[in-house]
């Protein structure tokens, strides 16, 4: 594997792919949500916690602020107590208000559809944009990288980058626009059910054959 050609691994890479798209075909974002403002709330939240976390507290949350404007008047400390839970609690009450308030104020109530806008806003770096853009308004922009992505990606020997930003450059140099979103989901899926961190199922990998760091 170390010699491969990119051609070869591009070609690897996509064997990888229908793999697990034949494997998980329900793969999709975790976290529960209705429209881009939920969604990029539940995405905020899920720094440093659990989605299964997040998916307990949103819909408290949700009910008590509807919209991005009943969220954008919100009191600090009340946002605090619902939220407490996920941790990193008064960071992501600050981000998640300021989120609303900007949605609010300098997009009419609408979360933007572009990473530029996106970006702008408070508490919204390229990964929750891209979450956004591709989950809630089916825009491949580019591919979502959690510890989970990262990780694989490089038993895989699809990246030896250590950034978020260039295991992404990386993946998306091997992988055709349209499949972005998808991976990000595949590669979460088979992370949370087999490819385990410290306790790897190789023997249950239907890519094993595919994976120079499989066990078998």
């Amino acid at each position: 594997m170390a010699r491969e050609s990119k051609g070869a691994r591009a070609e690897r890479a996509a064997e990888v792919f229908g793999l697990l798209a034949e494997e998980y075909p329900d793969a999709r974002c975790a976290l529960i949500h209705t429209d881009a403002y939920q969604l990029g709330v539940a995405t905020i939240l899920s720094a440093q916690t659990t989605d299964v976390r997040v998916n307990l507290v949103t819909p408290v949350l949700f009910e008590a602020y509807p919209t991005p404007a009943h969220l954008a008047e919100a009191r600090p400390e009340d946002v605090e107590e619902i939220i407490r839970s996920t941790g990193f609690f008064r960071n992501k009450t600050k981000s998640i208000i300021g989120f609303a308030q900007d949605v609010t104020e300098l997009h009419r109530g609408d979360v933007p559809h572009t990473m530029k806008e996106l970006t702008e806003l408070p508490g919204v770096g390229r990964k929750t944009a891209n979450v956004i853009l591709g989950n809630a308004f089916g825009i491949d922009e580019g591919v979502v990288v959690d510890t989970h992505v990262k990780r694989l990606t490089m038993l895989l020997a699809f990246t030896k980058e250590k950034t978020p930003e260039k295991v992404e450059a990386d993946l998306m140099g091997l992988f055709p626009t349209e499949r972005w979103t998808l991976l990000s989901h595949l590669l979460i899926f088979h992370g949370r059910q087999v490819c385990i961190a410290r306790r790897p199922r190789c023997e249950a990998c239907v890519m094993s054959h595919l994976c120079p760091s499989s066990r078998v």
